[in-house]
């Protein structure tokens, strides 16, 4: 839910590459990738001042790396800082697009380290486009993405990192088994809250769900609600209902539901593996929710993930940055449960 600000961005290189990819089974027709010279990724990695002054952080709120297109769409285009075959892939909230958080450009040095890139990206549903977009849509530009990755970068498998929202896209995606989706080594989860718990603490919710399930069932649920529904941007009745109702799409980390229908809506992510990021000072959790409960329980549908509890973490960690990246880079780093290094098996 946090704006961004603009960054630096360079062209890309477009040196030769050789080897082939775990993915080559199969994905068909692939190109050979633009790839720097190991000389000048030990200099990125070092951050010395080679190749024009390497590492992946410019300086403050610029970000050193390549833009390029990976859909149709004049919204697709993702940003990657590093060079590497391992990507980890940041997917943020409503609202959100280029530098979402604090914690990216932290997260973009830690992992230049240990030789993974960091891609952020823009699909139909950035910044204000949530309203009038869906997590099915998201879930195909996804496909996309991860697609081009392994066939123009000869991508060696994605982590996905949500946050808010994003969290929904990541679980939505997973359960799509997209042929896409077998390139996902791990996820993580950062603020999986629930849309709907926190919109019930406004006054014009109740009204406005009552009026999003009328359009539905008169078949207009791509009509736009009236503009108090949502004053930040454009929103269908679909939408609405889709993150405000109960058991809407967008519906899967509410403190309400039983264990059986946690299950139900996040037990697939047991198949990947996956931390769970939850900020114990989340400002769109009501106080009513009891938060370590609500972990534990979510942990437990997934199948006993891990997971990281940040004291007095605001809901995108901008007070807690470090605490993030260290997590973020230590799950990341490890060997990981079965099947992390060789998910075709």
């Amino acid at each position: 839910m946090n704006l961004s600000t603009p960054s630096s961005i360079s062209a890309p290189s477009q040196t030769a590459s050789s080897g082939t990819s775990w993915f080559s089974g199969i994905i068909r027709g692939r190109s050979a990738s633009a790839k720097m010279s190991n000389n000048v990724k030990a200099a990125a990695a070092a951050g010395d001042g080679a190749a024009g002054g390497a590492g992946p952080i410019n300086k403050k709120g610029q970000f050193r790396g390549v833009m390029f297109k990976y859909g149709p769409k004049p919204i697709q285009v993702a940003f990657k800082t590093g060079d590497h075959k391992q990507q980890v892939i940041f997917i943020g909230g409503l609202t959100d697009g280029f530098l979402a958080t604090e914690y990216l450009e932290p997260l973009a040095i830690a992992l230049e380290k240990e030789h993974w890139s960091l891609v952020q990206f823009l699909f139909s549903s950035s910044y204000s486009g949530y309203g009038i977009s869906s997590l099915k849509r998201d879930a195909m530009e996804l496909d996309q993405l991860i697609s081009y990755l392994i066939n123009k970068e000869d991508s060696e498998g994605v982590v996905l990192l949500g946050h808010s929202t994003g969290c929904q896209d990541i679980v939505y995606y997973l359960r799509t088994n997209a042929a896409c989706s077998r390139a996902v080594r791990a996820a993580i989860l950062q603020a999986p809250v629930s849309d709907r718990e926190y919109r019930a603490t406004l006054p014009e919710t109740a009204s406005m769900i009552d009026l999003a399930s009328t359009m539905i069932n008169e078949g207009r649920g791509s009509e736009l609600m009236p503009r108090e529904a949502n004053p930040d941007s454009p929103i269908t009745a679909y939408r609405f209902h889709s993150l405000c109702a109960y058991n809407g799409d967008d519906d899967m980390f509410s403190s309400d539901f039983s264990e059986d229908q946690l299950r139900q809506k996040v037990g697939h992510m047991s198949n990947t593996p996956t931390l769970v990021m939850f900020s114990m000072g989340d400002e769109y959790v009501p106080e009513y929710v009891d938060k370590k409960a609500l972990v534990d329980r979510l942990c437990a549908a997934m199948g006993g993930t891990e997971k990281v509890e940040i004291e007095y973490g605001s809901h995108s960690l901008s007070n807690r940055a470090q605490e993030a990246v260290q997590a973020i880079a230590e799950f990341i780093k490890r060997d990981g449960p079965k099947g992390w290094d060789d998910p075709w098996s």
